[in-house]
């Protein structure tokens, strides 16, 4: 078996807000060119998992390593430049109403480099095409459907050929015809870019398509870690309630 390289690992993390502890005991370990969906219901602690991970907040305990080092312990200029290395896929899409789809996929690259416009806006074409949206540079975001904001969203996110993407619910608010297509490009981008992608999701059907392995919190703890494979078949009540979406079963309903 090939040794696997740890592109992003997380140890004795808790987190919480205003006394409330949402993260408790998590370790994990993402490995260099894997699929690793975290899922859980609402309230399990995943997205905020996920803005630590990205740095967006700080865990009260426990660390966060990308390729082996401690992002907490890095200085400014050493923290952002490894979050240039991560791309964003936002729930919302988050595209800026007032750009056209080229501009928005742009704006990093504005922002991060000094390559020219001409280049700049060849390389967010490159990106365009990727997610199927070549011809729609000049569209604007509320002219897009749904599923292209998501699209689109996603060429922002490997704009600055990143090495870790992160994706915020990447199926939210889609009919199940969409939800296969960005499935396949989450897959698809994941292989042709050599890319680690981390999903966070509650839909069941992208968590058995997509993920190469699965984690599963459940009231801010790691219940279990597994291939999908593993998941499907795991003897714990929760979990199976959970991925089946049974009524009855451990699992508390508000």
């Amino acid at each position: 078996m090939p040794e696997v390289e740890i592109a992003v690992s997380v140890k004795d993390l808790e987190k919480s807000f205003g006394g409330l502890k949402v993260l408790e005991d998590i370790d994990l370990d993402i490995y260099r060119g894997e699929i690793f969906v975290i899922m859980g219901g609402s309230g399990s602690g995943k997205s905020t998992l996920l803005r630590i991970m990205t740095g967006g907040i700080k865990p009260n305990v426990g660390k966060v390593y990308f390729s082996g080092k401690e992002i907490s312990i890095l200085d400014d200029e050493e923290r952002e430049s490894i979050k240039r290395r991560f791309g964003m896929s936002f729930q919302s899409a988050a595209l800026l109403d007032s750009l056209t789809v080229e501009e928005n996929i742009s704006l990093p690259l504005l922002e991060h480099t000094n390559l020219t416009p001409n280049v700049i806006s060849i390389i967010a074409k490159m990106k365009l095409n990727l997610v199927g949206l070549q011809g729609f540079e000049s569209y604007m975001p509320s002219m897009l459907s749904g599923g292209m904001r998501k699209r689109a969203g996603l060429a922002r996110a490997i704009a600055m050929d990143p090495e870790i993407v992160f994706y915020d619910e990447p199926t939210a608010g889609l009919d199940p015809v969409m939800c296969a297509v960005i499935d396949r490009l989450i897959l698809d981008l994941t292989r042709k870019l050599n890319l680690t992608s981390i999903v966070v999701t509650h839909n069941m059907e992208s968590v058995f398509r997509v993920a190469d392995r699965v984690a599963m919190l459940y009231q801010g703890k790691l219940l279990e870690v597994g291939t999908k494979q593993q998941i499907k078949n795991s003897k714990n009540d929760i979990v199976q309630q959970f991925i089946k979406g049974k009524i009855e079963g451990p699992i508390q309903l508000s």
